[in-house]
């Protein structure tokens, strides 16, 4: 997260943004993200889009909440993502509400083809939202690259998600937008650019927040964050010039350190 100097988002929450990048999160401390978010107490239905890192920071979210909860997917995920939680494929609400009592955050799936998950419906979604438990989606694909522009048909929210948090990873700042952007056409003509030129961090902070990028389709009802991940002492300098880019905007964003095995 950033510090100093009173900003507010689009719902008229107000956060702290300012000249001094830290960390939201390091080594396996995940409960600092969820905090920074907003997320330790309620009832929350998060969906993550945008680029590379959404699995592992939605598993860090879920396992900081309060209440039950249920992980998903409105698109597709692997099937071996589920880093050891119990994993129900097509369940009832009561299979769901006896696993979330007993076990903690489940992973909740639609039906599994080989080693894809296939997700549920976003409707489905908010019939889970609706009995109670915190719900934490990955709502888009971006193919491990750390950076995108949805599609026509992306991302997949439900239409009572809380909030949206886009993802983009450090590694995609100051390289072309060919190399590291899933649908670098997209991407292109949301930044009005060549898919042969530069995502400055400037770019990047515009990509992310723009209605056709980052921001696309996320309800009026909902929260709108970003998150920017893999952090490191190397692109600091980088992610610092992103942040004020987006905190310009009046968007919240945090900043996730990387850590091996993290």
């Amino acid at each position: 997260m950033v510090g100093v100097g009173d900003h507010t988002d689009q719902l008229g929450r107000s956060y702290d943004h300012g000249a001094e990048l830290r960390m939201t999160i390091s080594g396996t401390k995940a409960a600092d993200l969820a905090r920074a978010l907003g997320l330790r107490d309620g009832h929350h239905h998060v969906a993550l889009v945008g680029g590379g890192g959404k699995t592992t920071l939605m598993h860090a979210i879920a396992d900081a909440l309060d209440g039950s909860t249920v992980l998903t997917c409105t698109t597709k995920m692997g099937a071996d993502q589920h880093w050891g939680k119990p994993m129900l494929v097509d369940p009832t609400n009561a299979d769901v509400r006896a696993q979330t009592i007993n076990d903690g955050p489940v992973l909740v799936v639609g039906k599994v083809d080989g080693q894809k998950a296939i997700g549920i419906s976003p409707t489905r979604a908010d019939e889970l939202f609706a009995l109670g438990l915190n719900v934490v989606s990955e709502s888009d694909g971006s193919r491990r690259l750390p950076a995108k522009a949805p599609d026509s048909y992306e991302p997949v929210l439900a239409p009572n998600v809380t909030l949206v948090v886009c993802v983009i990873g450090a590694d995609a700042l100051d390289h072309i937008i060919r190399d590291c952007c899933h649908r670098p056409l997209r991407v292109s003509a949301v930044l009005g650019c060549s898919p042969d030129d530069v995502l400055t961090p400037e770019r990047a902070a515009e990509l992310v927040t723009n209605v056709n990028g980052g921001r696309k389709d996320v309800p009026s009802t909902a929260r709108f964050a970003v998150c920017i991940n893999k952090v490191n002492a190397v692109v600091a300098p980088l992610v610092q010039r992103f942040v004020n880019e987006v905190a310009e905007r009046g968007v919240e964003v945090h900043a996730v350190e990387h850590r091996d095995g993290w």
